[in-house]
């Protein structure tokens, strides 16, 4: 009976043991996962706010495009976020990565008020392609930020000549300036006719499917080609807020001016612009005020006091 008792007291102490050690392995485990999981998304967190600061050398304020590719480290899936809150709005980016073979949770969302970033509302891969091109209405109102992955190919047919030379110049690596050598993957731009995404350029409108965004200046167009229509009639929207700020800038502006024997002629046109901004309902406001948008333009060009 002694033996028994001290046979089954050694089988309690080793079982009691392997429970513990297992427990202590396991909050182990727990715990370094959790620590992975935060460090990931602190990791995606800094990623998209350096991928927000990336884009800053794109602002420079050029006449035309340009184009740079951002490689990044793993595949990554970069999320646009918009928002019309507040005087200008917010741009917001999250990322997620392919780790441990499979997509970990998306980041904290970084945000910004002065980059309007067009592109789908989720966009996937590991090599990016970034090109800029200022937005002006009638004044520059901003510098507008096309984001498309490497595995979006894109062909434009029958472009305008101003276009296709355009395409050529930003020698940008999933973008050709025409569709003759082109693989079936490609998603075909085509002006005046139908195919997978139609540009109107007279009656200017992008059309994909049922879904027309429409647009003003060649900037809006890619905008309008290269994103997804929610995201592309939220930005337009911020864009218009922008557009009436800087519009009260330019009237203060030109009050200022006028004191010192530089006739005014600018104030009525920006007062009407500013009123029509401001009663807005939605983004196709940009049509609305187009011609006065022209007018407030030549008007300015042509004074001896320009405000631009």
């Amino acid at each position: 009976m002694k033996n028994e008792r001290g046979q089954l007291n050694i089988s309690f102490g080793w079982l009691f043991a392997i429970i513990v050690g297992a427990v202590i392995i396991f909050l182990a485990i727990l715990g370094a996962t959790k620590v992975i999981k935060i460090g990931q998304q602190e990791g995606q967190a800094v990623g998209a706010k350096e991928l927000g600061i990336l884009l800053n050398p794109l602002e420079i304020g050029f006449g035309s495009a340009i184009s740079t590719p951002l490689l990044l480290r793993v595949e990554t899936r970069i999320f646009n976020k918009c928002s019309v809150s507040g005087n200008f709005g917010k741009q917001g980016i999250q990322t997620s990565e392919f780790s441990f073979n499979k997509w970990t949770i998306p980041g904290v969302e970084s945000s910004f008020e002065n980059k309007y970033i067009f592109s789908k509302s989720s966009t996937q891969g590991k090599k990016f392609y970034i090109f800029s091109k200022p937005f002006e209405f009638p004044f520059k109102v901003s510098d507008l930020i096309y984001l498309t992955s490497e595995n979006e190919k894109y062909c434009f047919d029958n472009a305008p000549e101003n276009i296709a030379e355009e395409i050529l110049q930003l020698n940008q690596g999933n973008l050709a300036a025409n569709c003759s050598k082109v693989d079936d993957k490609t998603i075909k731009v085509c002006f005046n006719k139908n195919c997978g995404i139609n540009v109107n350029y007279n009656s200017k409108y992008v059309q994909k499917g049922e879904d027309k965004s429409y647009f003003e200046e060649d900037a809006l167009m890619y905008a309008a080609i290269f994103s997804d229509k929610e995201i592309y009639e939220c930005q337009v929207k911020r864009l218009m807020k922008r557009t009436k700020q800087l519009a009260e800038l330019y009237k203060e502006k030109e009050l200022l001016v006028s004191q010192k024997n530089c006739a005014g002629e600018l104030a009525v046109d920006l007062d009407l612009l500013i009123g029509n901004l401001e009663n807005a309902k939605d983004y196709k406001i940009i049509n609305d005020v187009s011609d006065l948008v022209e007018d407030i333009k030549n008007k300015n060009e042509y004074s001896k006091c320009a405000l631009w």
